[in-house]
């Protein structure tokens, strides 16, 4: 890897955390599938457009990008080996031939200026450490004109699934799970924060609009709540914990996560997103 400077978010997708989306990114599918296709109608991508997939994981919105635009291609950018082994085999499987990947940091990587037509995220972008840094070095990636479109989390409060952490406060030390933080899952989640970043970083035509789905979690309670508390959040809460609170911690999960079962046992949260555009100024 060349040029790493969100050292913190590297080692931590490189170890645990990195290889836990890797062998759940079916189910990571699921949860958040539901903003795939917002995301990429906002990008305006089609027919020969290149695009760069920022914080790609797995490589599931980098894949459909490159479906998307059959004369041109998707490049796949990611801080975690494992999740990128896992984007690259699942392309190959999928005999999707204009799509790549590569293993690097946003903030400093060093693209190719004027490159992409678009540069599209689901859930990337809220972990870096300096995030206008990061988007005016993506600014320049972009040709003139090009369009900027992202999903990050609006408030905790409005994510099903952070309510049902929330909930376990009487055996985990929950505290202020959820709060704005950077980096971290709700760094953007004020509508404010993403205008000053972007417009820093060089952006204009600027548009929020809030974006709902309906996730996937699991089949049954018990299998969701063992999800759940198997990602990143839920183990670093579980380690804090004594053996009598992490039992009754799983129970109270589960039987939180009973209220969301469907009719055919999946369990199913609504979460809320902020959907984000922008644009690299023509005249630069």
């Amino acid at each position: 890897m060349r040029d790493i400077v969100n050292t913190e978010q590297e080692q931590a997708w490189n170890g645990p955390e990195g290889a836990h989306w890797a062998r759940n990114q079916d189910r990571w599918n699921a949860v958040n599938e539901g903003f795939d296709e917002p995301l990429l109608d906002a990008a305006g991508i089609t027919g020969d457009h290149r695009t760069l997939d920022l914080g790609c994981g797995a490589g599931q919105t980098t894949r459909l990008a490159a479906l998307r635009a059959p004369r041109g291609s998707a490049l796949g950018l990611d801080l975690s080996g494992p999740m990128l082994a896992e984007a690259r085999a699942r392309a190959h499987r999928e005999g999707i031939a204009n799509v790549s990947f590569t293993q690097g940091d946003a903030q400093t990587h060093p693209f190719d200026a004027g490159v992409f037509d678009a540069a599209i995220s689901r859930y990337g972008v809220m972990f870096y450490a300096d995030p206008v840094a990061a988007f005016a070095n993506v600014g320049r990636a972009l040709r003139p004109g090009g369009r900027l479109a992202f999903v990050c989390p609006a408030d905790a409060t409005l994510n099903a699934w952070v309510a049902a952490v929330a909930s376990l406060r009487d055996f985990l030390p929950v505290g202020d799970f959820g709060r704005p933080g950077l980096p971290g899952m709700f760094s953007l989640s004020a509508p404010d924060r993403i205008h000053d970043v972007l417009t820093t970083a060089g952006f204009t035509g600027i548009a929020i609009n809030q974006a709902q789905a309906y996730g996937t979690w699991g089949h049954g309670a018990e299998d969701a709540a063992e999800f759940l508390l198997g990602t990143g959040p839920g183990r670093h809460l579980l380690e804090q914990a004594g053996p009598t609170a992490r039992t009754r911690a799983r129970q109270a999960l589960t039987d939180h996560l009973r209220a969301h079962e469907a009719a055919d046992g999946t369990v199913r949260l609504r979460s809320t997103s902020w959907l984000v555009t922008a644009d690299r100024p023509a005249d630069r």
